[in-house]
């Protein structure tokens, strides 16, 4: 499946490469004609009370080449939520109307609201060329003014945030917006800033888009004096929480409670998401401004249903009985995975496969800068991790674990990456407990008594891993199994199960011995390459102090080593970098640190999930990325989803 504005794409090296990188779709001197349009639509142009096609379409379309076929219009999407809090889940069904998006292989940017761009040689200015003729769904033309209204007047205002959002700020600077003309619009960041197009294809890069400057204004008092006033009359405390009430945000519920905001989504709201609700609907826009290649308007299906399911086992009974047709929020659990193979004919339905964004599904971060001295110098020895490695029998961790969906893994770049680099995801994962116990010896851990091992201070080797088990019930199985592969070897470690906010607090004092968590940057590992050195303040957890160095420019924290000073300053040279080769390059090298230096141990790479698709729902993928950056399954435009009889 592609998209194009007429004819043409783009690939992500057209994207980012080069200086001044240009990102350009040929028109081939085409004229569009429009096509075909939803019957309820007709009815209502018939009827005088819309437009004609042809006047709701820009002049240039975007082209969506479905993924199987030309669809056919009608039908309602069943689809599920779970309790009063799953707004995220419309999100990633709906909302995914940014300037750009990503490819189906969350490999390249694509055209999306704008339909080309420029880049400067440095990497600071982005110009987008806005499709000309985009309408809201209210029928207000979308212009340039919105997106300087939607980042000037409402995401850069402090009563509304209390800082720009990270994806709109560099340097400590927020963005500057300028209109050139009514469709080209020019992002100015005070630094380098070459991932920009990679963050605004994510759901955080939605803001340019997510206010419309004709209905918001009315909730600023920058356009509205008397909005103080107007927010006692709707019983709310300030004009903010009424912008919020009635604008939304990317992440929160107002987003789908107010029938009356414009958007640009596919469909609208009908019945909003609100407190006590069991359902939201939305029905098609009449303004979307994409067609299909035949000039179809879309999308095909009339209205989505999102059934509000309390727990995960309503939501499965609502899935094996037919009652969902696409799914696999809050399902992909691999318990679930027999109950929905076995009931595949009576729900009439087949598997989605979903490849995680994931590198690791446990990565394991001993704590390299711990504060008690002798704990500090066990786990900042290299040849400790490594005998604790090789003495994990990840295989059986795997079977038992895993149903042997999955293969032994370190860390860095998945297989099926570009980047993919073999040292760094395969050393120490063969399993040799005599080879392990050789080292731990060789490293002045000898047994004691009791079988167990001794430090060279002639103390008990001994430490927790900290997990949640609430959120990743699958890691605690997996670290029993850990407990027993290192018991082998002599090493004595306790599975410390412990509730969220508790598993924060520790990391952030760092005062933990060791702690789990799937480890991300397997398909995106610029956008988050916390394993590769020490980059997130909460996530690089074998080295908080580290972090915190790098995040506050040496002002806090504690000065790592020259090999992790030298991966950070190689990070900052590669999001500097437009050229997608170069930038390539000098992760190669980061890489190539990470896996000298073996920071952390990975249990096996990140298992893939699944769902749901009903057999009559056609021109969905099969199979597509899982990740909160690639936010399925919005990537693979549901506006081309179809109904078959």
């Amino acid at each position: 499946m592609s998209n194009e504005i007429l004819s043409g794409g783009v690939t992500r090296r057209a994207v980012l490469g080069g200086m001044a990188g240009v990102a350009a779709l040929s028109l081939a001197g085409r004229a569009f004609a429009a096509g075909g349009e939803a019957p309820d639509l007709a009815q209502l142009v018939k009827d005088g009370k819309l437009p004609p096609l042809a006047e709701r379409l820009p002049k240039k379309p975007m082209v969506v080449t479905p993924f199987e076929k030309v669809g056919t219009y009608g039908g309602t999407l069943r689809r599920g939520l779970r309790g009063s809090s799953d707004h995220n889940g419309i999100l990633r069904m709906v909302g995914n109307q940014s300037l750009v998006r990503w490819n189906l292989d969350f490999t390249a940017v694509q055209p999306n609201l704008a339909e080309r761009w420029e880049v400067n040689d440095d990497a600071t200015q982005f110009t987008f060329h806005l499709i000309e003729g985009v309408r809201w769904s209210d029928g207000h033309p979308f212009t340039s003014d919105d997106i300087v209204f939607a980042i000037e007047d409402c995401v850069k205002n402090t009563e509304l945030y209390s800082s720009t959002p990270a994806q709109l700020s560099v340097a400590g600077k927020p963005v500057t917006v300028e209109k050139i003309d009514d469709h080209t619009v020019k992002f100015t960041f005070a630094a380098a800033n070459a991932l920009y197009l990679e963050n605004l294809a994510t759901p955080l890069g939605q803001h340019p888009t997510l206010f419309p400057k004709h209905y918001c204004s009315q909730f600023l008092p920058k356009y509205n004096p008397n909005v103080e006033a107007d927010a006692k009359k709707a019983g709310v405390t300030s004009w903010t929480e009424l912008f919020r009430s009635r604008c939304g945000d990317i992440e929160i519920p107002s987003r789908w409670g107010n029938v009356d905001k414009p958007t640009l989504d596919p469909w609208v709201v009908k019945e909003p998401y609100a407190g006590g609700a069991t359902r939201v609907v939305m029905t098609r826009n009449p303004y979307f401004w994409q067609v299909d290649t035949s000039g179809n308007q879309l999308p095909y299906i009339d209205e989505i249903n999102f059934g509000i399911s309390q727990d995960v086992e309503s939501l499965m009974l609502n899935v094996i009985s037919g009652k969902i047709d696409i799914q696999e929020r809050h399902i992909s659990v691999l318990a679930n995975k027999p109950t929905l193979s076995q009931n595949m004919q009576k729900g009439d339905y087949r598997l989605l496969t979903l490849v995680p964004s994931a590198s690791q599904q446990c990565q394991i971060y001993f704590n390299i800068t711990h504060k008690d001295p002798a704990m500090r110098k066990m786990f900042a020895d290299k040849s400790f991790r490594q005998a604790l490695s090789i003495g994990l029998n990840r295989q059986e961790l795997i079977d038992i674990v895993y149903f042997g969906q999955s293969e032994p893994y370190q860390a860095g770049p998945r297989p099926t990456h570009p980047w993919y680099h073999e040292k760094y995801a395969r050393q120490f994962t063969e399993f040799d407990a005599d080879k392990a116990g050789a080292m731990l010896d060789q490293a002045g851990y000898k047994k004691g008594g009791d079988g167990f091992r001794l430090r060279p201070d002639g103390q008990k080797v001994f430490f927790s891993v900290d997990v949640i088990p609430t959120l990743y019930p699958d890691l605690v199985d997996a670290l029993e199994l850990v407990k027993t592969h290192w018991a082998q070897i002599g090493i004595d470690m306790k599975v410390n199960t412990i509730e969220r906010a508790l598993y924060y607090t520790r990391g952030d004092d760092n005062a933990h011995d060791a702690q789990v968590w799937p480890g991300p940057g397997g398909l995106d590992p610029m956008l988050d390459p916390r394993d590769f050195f020490a980059f997130h303040p909460q996530g690089s957890r074998y080295a908080i102090p580290w972090t915190l160095w790098y995040t506050s420019n040496g002002a806090r924290g504690e000065e790592p080593p020259e090999s992790q000073k030298k991966r950070m300053k190689l990070f900052d040279e590669a999001r500097s970098t437009a050229d997608l080769d170069k930038r390539g390059a000098i992760m190669k090298q980061i890489f190539d640190i990470a896996a000298e230096e073996f920071e952390t141990v990975g249990l096996c790479l990140a298992v893939g999930g699944f769902g749901i698709i009903r057999n009559n729902l056609r021109n969905v993928p099969e199979k597509e990325p899982d990740s909160w950056s690639w936010p399925n399954p919005g990537p693979a435009l549901p506006q081309q989803f179809t109904f078959t009889s």
